[in-house]
C-alpha cells in the first residue's frame, strides 16, 4: 500500500531513528525491532498527528484512549515471544489496532477485544485495508476475556485493572504468559504472569502508565 511507506516525518528514516532509540532503551529482539520498523504506525492515528507517529510517545486516539508508546509495545511483545512460538494470542483493549498489527506478525491467530464501539468499527475496517487476515475482533468486556477460543498461549492487556481479572488467568494455556498493567493511575506495574504446573508465577517488568480498565462496553 502506497501510503504505508510514508514521507517526511513518517518516512523510513524516521522509523529507523525510532528503532535505534528502542534498541538503546534495551529492546533486543531483532524480530520485534524489524516489525516496529515496518509497521506503519502513522496509519493507526489521526492524520493531524501523523508527523509525530514515530516519536516514542503515546498519542490520543479519541474516546479518552491512547495508542501506546512504541517502547511499551515492543517491550510487551518481546516478553511474550520469550515464552516460545505463539499460536493463539488474546489482546484486551485493541484500541486503534497498532499493537494488534504487531501481534498479528508474531502469532498465528490473534483474538482482539475492544469495548468502545466506534473504535471497534474503525479497527475492523483498518485491519482489512492493511491486509491483516489472521485477526478476529469483537466488541466486549475485556475483563471477561474470550473463553470461546481459550486456552491462549499469550494474553496481552492494554488497560490497567486494579487487580488481575481471574478469567484471564483461567484462559491461559499451560506455560502461557499474561502481560498486564496493574494498579491505580500513577502507580501501575507491568506484570508478567506465567502459568506453571505449580500455579502462577509473577515478574515485574516495568513501571507504566495505561488508561484504566473499565467494565462492560462503551
Amino acid at each position: 500500500m502506497k501510503d504505508a511507506r510514508g514521507i517526511g516525518m513518517t518516512s523510513q528514516r524516521a522509523r529507523d531513528r525510532l528503532v535505534a532509540q528502542l534498541r538503546d532503551m534495551g529492546i533486543r529482539s531483532t524480530r520485534v525491532l524489524d516489525i516496529i520498523r515496518t509497521t506503519p504506525r502513522h496509519l493507526f492515528i489521526d492524520e493531524a498527528l501523523a508527523s509525530r507517529a514515530y516519536e516514542n510517545i503515546p498519542l490520543p486516539i479519541g474516546h479518552g484512549q491512547t495508542i501506546s508508546q512504541p517502547y511499551i509495545v515492543a517491550r510487551m511483545t518481546e516478553a511474550l515471544l520469550e515464552g516460545g512460538p505463539l499460536r493463539k494470542v488474546l489482546e484486551i483493549g485493541a484500541g486503534c489496532g497498532y499493537q494488534t498489527a504487531v501481534l498479528a506478525q508474531v502469532a498465528e491467530q490473534v483474538y482482539a477485544i475492544e469495548r468502545i464501539g466506534d473504535l471497534t468499527d474503525k479497527l475492523r475496517e483498518r485491519l482489512l485495508r492493511l491486509g491483516y487476515r489472521n485477526v478476529r475482533l469483537r466488541r466486549g468486556d475485556g475483563a471477561a476475556g474470550w473463553p470461546l477460543h481459550a486456552p491462549y498461549d499469550a494474553i496481552l492487556v492494554a488497560a490497567a485493572p486494579l487487580g488481575v481479572p481471574p478469567a484471564l488467568k483461567e484462559q491461559l494455556a499451560p506455560g502461557g504468559r499474561l502481560i498486564i498493567p496493574v494498579g491505580a493511575s500513577g502507580s501501575q506495574q507491568l506484570m508478567l504472569i506465567t502459568k506453571t504446573p505449580q500455579g502462577f508465577g509473577e515478574t515485574l517488568l516495568d513501571w507504566v502508565s495505561f488508561v484504566p480498565m473499565l467494565e462492560g462496553v462503551g
